[in-house]
């Protein structure tokens, strides 16, 4: 029965925390609403940054390059 007391005492733990989250939520959303449409911008509205595909193959061709290097070397150091 212990372990039965101790999934409860974590519940009631969780149970608290997620209380004062929400608390805190709360509050965020009362200051982004007194802010008013300043802070209605989604964060996720950032736009990732985009290679063409003549500079995804160049990296990807100095990335060979450098690999192939090291093995080279790793060869040498082995034979």
């Amino acid at each position: 029965m212990n372990i039965l007391a101790a999934i409860k005492r974590e519940e009631r733990k969780l149970e608290g925390q997620l209380s004062k989250l929400q608390r805190q939520l709360g509050g965020v959303r009362a200051a982004a609403k007194a802010l008013g449409s300043s802070a209605s911008r989604d964060l996720t509205s950032v736009k990732k940054r985009v290679l063409s595909a003549a500079a995804r193959a160049k990296i990807s061709k100095a990335a060979k390059k450098r690999w192939a290097k090291i093995r080279a070397q790793a060869k040498k150091v082995t034979g």
